[in-house]
């Protein structure tokens, strides 16, 4: 008789339904107003004990009960909505990192490029910079292990350079026209991560923020950048949210504060229960609450993202130009758990001051994600009137501007999704790394013909030129990304514009990317000509302010 044997999915299968069960209850039950029935919970509880208890202790086969139960969360919080997540202990430290504004580490912009970490640049202030670590400069080995040629990844550098402050570690790295390798104890340190990329005079009087993220340092930055863009003369300000993921709800509603007027409300959010039922206004003089304001937003700005452009928009202060934002409106609370993992659950849903719900419907996880990918095929990325309202979820603003729900924000002035430059080829070059690889390059052989160029004269005068796409191309080939004379064609001059903005981040600063790749960017080039009616909406929202006091 032949042996059946179980595979790893079968294994699984019954323990993660008996979680999916048991757990979902606990969570409900936890959760819930007192008046739920304890005790279904406790036989819950008592049954997801069971369970492990008899696979653990009689299952033919040794497992892994942690591994099974974290497999058994992770599914179980699939049933629930697209944002209800679970980060396992090994994961949640850095994920925090991402929105507390600063972490523990060597201080560097690394790359990996043919299987080898790159240092892109030191990062300013940090001890790798102090110590006279270069860009281009690559990490062979790391505590006496070879990093090097081995398979490493994101993943494995960050749990390699990132750790406790105070501590060290010992990198090799191997310069350019340096025979052996050079040894270096870094001794690692807070590292600031900035959510603002960058603050820019566009002009005499027109100002430009662009905010990445909504992490725990924003706010003090935006008004750092506000302050600094007013002393240069700034009475309009364009405030760049496009492809910004979102992060803490605080974040946008101090932003949104510094320019909307006292008393005006921001968001409301409303859950299962009481106490997550609340309402936020601007409460104090803003820093910008008299300029006129233009915010740029598109299919990848979500969430906080939202929540500022729903409030300026819904109170008549600023007037929103791109394409409908992501659709993300659920709140999540985020719970550390004992063993340093974490649990961001679902606990309510945010509304503009109009009362919009900005969250997109959700149903099969299969419809939530291909939800770009159905815009685009519908046109919507190309054409407003492919957008369809629904006239019940119609709202309006202060002034009685018709407003819609049911998904994201709507731009009040559409801008196309530019098509005509980029292309596969130009993509596959940049995400192999060749880009990065040919700059650094490019860069450690012409370091003089930089020396002393200013920002200004690098805008106006620098341009790519053909022997350096040629040379990309060759990089390119070497990397396994294959040649398209028809792609490369069609996006020569984008791949020349792309090149420029990255070489002047390296050069310079973000500034000087943002301040380069914005002439190429439609939606930042078609606000520019819409102030005056950015002009007319600031005076509206004044009035009816006025008019409420």
């Amino acid at each position: 008789m032949s042996e059946i044997k179980n595979t790893k999915q079968q294994i699984r299968l019954p323990l993660i339904l008996a979680l999916a069960i048991s757990a979902g209850i606990w969570i409900g039950a936890t959760f819930a107003e007192p008046k739920s029935d304890t005790n279904d919970l406790k036989a819950a509880i008592y049954k997801l004990q069971e369970i492990i208890t008899y696979i653990n202790r009689d299952y033919v086969d040794s497992v892994n009960t942690n591994e099974l139960v974290e497999f058994g969360i992770e599914k179980m919080l699939e049933k629930l909505d697209p944002h209800s997540t679970y980060i396992p202990a090994r994961d949640a430290t850095l994920a925090k990192s991402e929105l507390d504004g600063e972490f523990d580490g060597i201080g560097v912009e690394f790359g990996i490029i043919r299987d080898t970490i790159y240092v892109v640049a030191p990062l300013t202030g940090g001890p790798s910079e102090k110590l006279g670590i270069q860009s281009g400069d690559q990490i062979i080995n790391v505590d006496g292990k070879t990093v090097a040629g081995t398979g490493i990844t994101n993943r494995d550098v960050f749990d390699l350079l990132r750790g406790p402050r105070g501590s060290t570690v010992k990198v090799e790295i191997k310069r350019k026209n340096q025979k052996d390798l050079i040894p270096y104890d870094i001794i690692r340190d807070k590292i600031p991560q900035y959510s603002i990329n960058a603050t820019y005079m566009v002009n005499d009087e027109v100002g430009y923020i662009k905010v990445t993220r909504f992490g725990a340092t924003t706010h003090e930055e935006f008004k750092k950048s506000v302050s600094e863009l007013k002393e240069r003369g700034m009475k309009k300000l364009i405030l760049d949210l496009q492809n910004n993921p979102g992060g803490y709800m605080g974040a946008a509603i101090n932003i949104a504060d510094e320019i909307l007027n006292s008393n005006s409300l921001i968001v409301s959010q409303k859950g299962k229960l009481n106490r997550y039922n609340q309402k936020a206004y601007a409460v104090k003089p803003g820093l910008f609450e008299d300029g006129s304001v233009i915010v740029l937003i598109n299919e990848g700005s979500a969430s906080a993202s939202e929540i500022v452009a729903g409030a300026l928009q819904d109170n008549d202060r600023g007037l929103i130009v791109g394409r409908r934002s992501f659709g993300k409106g659920l709140v999540q609370m985020p719970i550390d758990l004992s063993d340093g993992a974490e649990l961001r659950l679902t606990i309510a849903r945010y509304y503009t001051p109009s009362g919009r719900s900005i969250q997109k419907p959700y149903g099969t996880d299969e419809d939530y994600s291909r939800d770009f990918s159905n815009r685009f095929e519908h046109g919507e990325f190309f054409s407003a009137d492919s957008i369809k309202f629904n006239d019940s979820l119609r709202y309006e603003t202060v002034s009685g501007r018709s407003v819609y729900g049911g998904g994201g924000i709507m731009p009040d002035f559409f801008v196309p999704l530019d098509t005509t430059m980029a292309s596969a080829y130009v993509n596959r070059l940049f995400n192999s790394d060749s880009a990065r690889e040919f700059i650094l390059d490019y860069l450690d052989k012409n370091k003089k013909k930089f020396d002393g160029m200013s920002f200004e004269d690098y805008y106006k005068k620098y341009q790519v030129s053909e022997e350096m796409l040629q040379t990309l191309v060759k990089v390119g080939e070497r990397n396994k990304v294959k040649f398209d004379e028809k792609d490369f064609n069609k996006s020569k001059n984008y791949l020349k514009i792309l090149l420029k903005a990255h070489m002047g981040r390296q050069i310079y600063d973000d500034n000087a990317f943002y301040m380069v790749i914005n002439d190429i960017n439609e939606v930042y080039l078609q606000a520019l000509g819409l102030f005056e009616e950015a002009e007319k909406l600031a005076f509206t929202s004044k009035e009816k302010t006025n008019e409420l006091e």
